[in-house]
């Protein structure tokens, strides 16, 4: 009789624990995947270790594995190291990290389900052969009269049926010098984290898919792990990874990795990672949990992005988990963005006088591909214009000209739906959630009054519910609104083609529909449609090749946040922004223009944007990280948040301060470099009925926070077990994105 740990989903707060023992019939290898008695339930688990059976037998009492999911490679040492490391870094169960990184198609899969799945994935695999094998020999007399000359020429027998067979040239841009250099930079160390610096347009695309084409080409079982912040970018990125590689491994060489998969479908791309059969791999965060045959080169596109930050339940970090994976396979990693978080940033910098190397290396590409100019800055003074100004004249008439010379315009507004609020003017009476200490923002469309912290949705009244009255009026904007101002405005137009020009929006509530972002993003690359407007997703990563002027309505509310993070975030945004603008440098000339950046501001002379005009991030980041040096915030030092939801705002403070006072009085390991700050109510301090309160931990040093942060969880358990009954639960996030 064998005894087994094996890593359940128990979250951190249940006090279970991070392995629970169990026997079994035969040895199993850790790795495997399991199904065993929980309670009064069969859970899913994963075989962690062996353990000594005990002289006294009392393995005997323990409970027994109840089916294995055999049939597949047991998950490696090294994905069972990243868990180890999620789970002791970010301060959560082991088990909970271990089965949030599988599928949760695999929950409820039994034995004999499992083995008939495997089996069908394994007859699909044939019949796909089979086709693939066809087309490999109609490239192959396609590619015969083509004479490959060195160094193209590459021995391709694992990836080919015949082993003799060379690979047909893939069709791809040449480099340019910058190009040229930051990939030879990354393919001779072969390994390390690589910062690609580069300004929108500067073709940091094509670095990734030619580092790509030589780790395929060199190492037949090579795969690559491409990571985009957001859903919405993964189409033009498979289509553009499948494009250029499918003479080499087919047509459905690309795996998907996201949330927006059926169960099934992730289930099925998992698998084909897992067992190697697909080599390149396409994912949001969740992408870096996953387990790969033969990693061998991750990616992180637009690494500043916040997105990459889990925000419920286990709250990693996918960017530093990709770094720490791949430090720990010896794999190159590149870390790319025209706007770096100033964590990586730093991590990159020189060595001086003062301060050693960082652990980085840092490559810039700063000219964009085909010698195309970058967006001039022009900031519109909204204090010369009535305080109901939506888009100044200047602005309006710039927008016409450019839609009359052909051009594209894109409006960006980071706020959705038609109006924040909802107002009655006799009473002043406000659209507050009933849950939330929120608004709930108006819906025009549907008529509907929606709360987007907890989901709440009503219907837009048609008098006031205090007073009576029927004098409610939306107050403030949203992208919802400006459409239909736009259209509005320009609907008098006539184009010369005889349209009208057209206003499309882009956000989370028109693209919530299955293939309705597809859509929308494809009538602008047709070019059916002259004005985008949208959120911060218009913004980010989007190839739009006529676009020529970007308009940034409302933005100086970040200049005056209490979050330290604002201003990188905003300076992120609006570079990420200009850089829609202008991206096709042939169509830019032809048209005899240059890409703008309107700004429209309460704050013109503020220092953000004088380096915004002057596309200079790397000074905006030297201020900046003058000023935390400063302050001794992140990167000078670490910082974690422990927060607690009750029912009350008293009985969440309560908990955090008991929490505090216990840790005073036991001296946690490290509690002499780490500052605990007093329980202050979040931002929105009530959500779902919930009412939330934290508290901020703060160290010069790393190791330090982590051993108080460890040394703090029983603590945790035992105030939990003593508070009242209000409190509803508490969480702990580390390397915070906003506090």
């Amino acid at each position: 009789m064998a005894v087994v740990s094996v890593a359940l989903d128990a979250p951190f707060h249940s006090g279970i624990g991070h392995l629970l023992s169990y026997r079994s019939a035969q040895p199993i290898a850790p790795g495997t995947l399991v199904r065993v008695p929980l309670g009064k339930r069969e859970v899913l688990g994963v075989v962690w270790h062996d353990e000594i059976p005990q002289e006294n037998n009392s393995e005997l009492a323990l409970r027994e594995v109840l089916e294995v999911l055999d049939g597949v490679v047991p998950l490696s040492t090294s994905w069972r190291a990243l868990m180890a490391f999620a789970a002791r870094y970010y301060q959560r169960s082991l088990g909970e990290v271990a089965i949030m990184a599988l599928p949760s198609a695999l929950q409820d899969q039994s034995a004999a389900q499992w083995h008939k799945r495997l089996s069908k994935l394994s007859l699909d695999g044939g019949k796909r052969s089979a086709r693939q094998s066809k087309s490999s020999a109609r490239t192959k007399n396609a590619a015969q009269a083509k004479a490959l000359s060195p160094p193209e020429t590459i021995a391709l027998a694992p990836m080919l049926s015949n082993a003799a067979q060379a690979l047909p040239v893939l069709s791809k841009p040449q480099l340019t010098q910058q190009q040229q250099q930051a990939l030879d930079a990354i393919v001779l160390e072969a390994h390390g984290v690589y910062l690609l610096h580069g300004v929108t347009g500067s073709g940091k695309t094509e670095v990734y898919l030619q580092l790509a084409e030589r780790m395929i080409a060199s190492d037949p079982q090579a795969q690559i792990l491409f990571m985009v912040p957001e859903i919405n970018l993964a189409p033009q990125w498979q289509a553009h990874i499948q494009t250029r590689f499918a003479p080499w491994l087919g047509e459905d060489c690309v795996a998907v990795m996201h949330s927006g998969l059926t169960p099934v479908q992730r289930l099925n791309e998992w698998l084909a990672v897992h067992q190697g059969r697909k080599r390149l791999v396409l994912g949001t965060r969740m992408a870096v949990l996953g387990s790969f045959a033969k990693l061998a080169l991750v990616v992180v596109d637009e690494e500043h992005d916040p997105s990459y930050k889990q925000q419920e339940g286990a709250r990693y970090n996918a960017r530093d988990l990709a770094v720490w994976r791949g430090k720990q396979q010896s794999i190159p990693v590149v870390l790319g963005s025209a706007t770096p978080s100033l964590e990586s940033w730093y991590n990159s910098r020189a060595a001086t006088a003062q301060t050693p190397a960082g652990s980085y290396q840092r490559l810039s590409m700063p000219a964009r591909v085909g010698g195309g100019a970058l967006a001039r800055l022009r900031l519109v003074d909204m204090t010369a214009y009535p305080r109901d100004t939506v888009l100044a004249p200047s602005l309006l008439a710039a927008m016409h000209e450019r839609i009359t010379a052909g051009e594209q315009c894109m409006v960006l507004l980071n706020r959705r739906g038609y109006a924040p609020v909802l107002q009655c003017g006799a009473c002043s009476w406000k659209s507050d959630c009933p849950h939330c200490s929120a608004h709930q923002v108006v819906h025009k469309a549907d008529r509907s009054l929606r709360c987007h912290h907890c989901g709440w949705s009503t219907r837009v009244p048609h008098h006031c519910p205090r007073c009576g009255s029927v004098d409610l009026a939306p107050v403030g904007r949203g992208t919802e609104q400006l459409q239909e101002m736009l259209q509005e405005q320009l609907g008098t137009m006539v184009l010369d083609d005889g349209r009208i020009p057209q206003v499309v929006r882009i956000d989370a509530d028109s693209t919530r529909h299955k293939g309705a972002l597809q859509e929308s993003l494809a009538q602008v690359h047709r070019g059916d449609v002259d004005i985008v407007v949208g959120t911060q997703m218009i913004a980010k990563g989007h190839d739009f090749r006529r676009i020529g002027l970007v308009a940034v309505v409302q933005p100086d509310g970040a200049l005056y946040s209490s979050d330290f993070r604002a201003p990188e975030r905003l300076f992120a945004l609006l570079m990420q922004a200009s850089g829609r603008a202008g991206r096709d440098a042939a169509y830019m000339q032809d048209s005899a223009s240059s890409p703008e950046l309107w700004l429209q501001t309460q704050e013109p002379q503020h220092a953000l944007y004088a380096a915004l005009a002057r596309q200079d991030y790397p000074g905006f980041a030297a201020l900046q990280l003058r000023e935390r040096e400063q302050a001794g915030m992140p990167p000078f030092s670490f910082q974690a948040i422990l927060r607690a939801d009750a029912k009350t705002q008293e009985g969440a403070q309560a908990f955090l301060r008991q929490v505090a006072h216990m840790a005073q009085t036991a001296g946690l390991p490290g509690h002499e470099w780490v500052t605990v700050y007093p329980p202050v109510p979040l931002t929105i301090q009530r959500v779902a009925n919930a009412e939330r309160a934290q508290i901020l931990l703060e160290s010069a040093s790393r190791k330090a926070l982590q051993a108080y942060l460890s040394a703090l969880q029983p603590l945790l358990h035992q105030a939990r077990a003593q508070a009242a009954k209000g409190l509803l639960r508490w969480l702990v996030d580390v390397d915070p994105m906003a506090i």
